[in-house]
């Protein structure tokens, strides 16, 4: 599908031009953000999913590795089951937005979906340092991208391009350094960020948030630990968990997965919407959900693992709050066992609030969140054949 406006590079010059002084802040101490333009990310006005929402994921062969579309839609299965959400991944390896438009009428928009998440870029940017015909084609193919989805009513959450890390792609013979492409694709987020603005969609800022993840994970890990991928383009697992971090964000879901209270003076405990209280009883406290957080387990210090991309975005206190908060009790602290793992904690911080899904890595909801995961992981195989 095309649809051809030429109203639209105007309009995104005009917007450049009123948004010059919106930037972010940047650290002014270390070369690895220096020289980085960075405008302001539109945040969302409100809830984005709907009840029976189809959402349909696009990208390229990052999207095509099933790994953040994997994340995001079991997280959207356990964590919004009331909403009754569909996904389908629509990856296309070594896909540009051009590509895209060209084949979304057919592989897409005929599925009807309610919801689409764009990512591109990555190949737009001819993993070069950045042109300005460069910038005209990506804004041409991505505001047709995002009017041939608004033709049919579907609501656009349009992703920024990952980053590049910290090596050339052995593919890359253009010219340029690693950071002088950081630089090109950091332009092309800018551009989204002009078209979501211009035509009133969503943004996901997965460019700034990959980007700020691998300079921690180089503070942390050092310059083994390859957040990009061992081929600085394709993510492992803790890339790709911060990239659905970036688009669950976008989508503005709520993250509360649920809240348990307990009034040990009072002998009581309640529970939040998605959870049935079954019996509170000598410090015993049951509960029947139907909502789960977000299970993963992995080292800390390994890119391919989601826990280590945990870690490095407020993915937790963000996006996965299952918290137990505990009052009324005379001890100065407690052992609260969930599972097979015990903790400990003060009797102050368990009146503020302790988030069970952050600090217990194994727990009774892990089972049952393997098999909606692997379930899912089975789906977008068959969907990309």
């Amino acid at each position: 599908m095309k649809i051809r406006t030429f109203f639209v590079l105007l309009s995104l010059a005009l917007c450049r031009a009123v948004l010059a002084q919106s930037t972010i802040p940047l650290p002014n101490n270390s070369l690895y953000f220096a020289d980085l333009y960075l405008l302001q990310a539109p945040q969302p006005k409100g809830p984005v999913l709907r009840l029976g929402d189809r959402l349909a994921i696009c990208g390229d062969s990052i999207t095509e590795q099933r790994m953040y579309s994997r994340i995001m839609e079991t997280y959207l299965t356990v964590a919004l089951p009331e909403l009754n959400i569909t996904t389908r991944q629509y990856g296309w390896s070594g896909e540009t937005a051009s590509g895209f438009l060209h084949r979304m009428t057919n592989d897409t928009l005929r599925f009807e979906p309610t919801v689409a998440t764009t990512c591109y870029g990555m190949n737009d940017h001819r993993y070069r340092a950045y042109e300005p015909a460069i910038g005209q084609a990506y804004t041409s193919n991505m505001t047709d991208i995002v009017l041939a989805f608004q033709s049919i009513g579907t609501r656009v959450i349009a992703g920024a391009p990952g980053c590049i890390g910290m090596n050339n792609p052995s593919w890359a013979t253009t010219p340029g350094s690693p950071k002088e492409k950081n630089l090109s694709l950091c332009m092309l987020r800018d551009i989204d960020i002009e078209i979501a603005q211009a035509q009133q969609v969503g943004f996901a800022d997965v460019f700034w948030d990959m980007y700020q993840a691998q300079f921690e994970a180089l503070q942390r890990y050092g310059t083994n630990y390859t957040l990009a991928g061992k081929d600085s383009v394709h993510p492992g697992w803790a890339g790709h968990l911060v990239m659905a971090y970036a688009f669950l964000k976008g989508l503005n879901v709520p993250g509360d997965i649920g809240i348990f209270t307990v009034n040990l003076a009072a002998n009581k405990a309640t529970v939040s919407k998605g959870h049935e209280l079954v019996s509170f009883h000598d410090g015993a406290l049951t509960v029947k959900s139907s909502r789960y957080p977000f299970c993963a387990t992995g080292a800390a210090d390994k890119p391919d693992s989601i826990r280590s991309g945990m870690a490095l975005v407020p993915f937790n206190p963000d996006l996965n709050r299952l918290m137990l908060v505990v009052k009324g009790g005379k001890a100065k602290n407690y052992q609260i066992t969930w599972g097979a793992t015990s903790r400990t904690y003060s009797a102050q911080q368990l009146a503020s609030g302790v988030n069970l899904a952050a600090d217990f890595e194994e727990n009774p909801f892990s089972k049952a969140f393997e098999a909606v995961d692997l379930a899912v992981k089975a789906k977008q195989e068959f969907e990309t054949k």
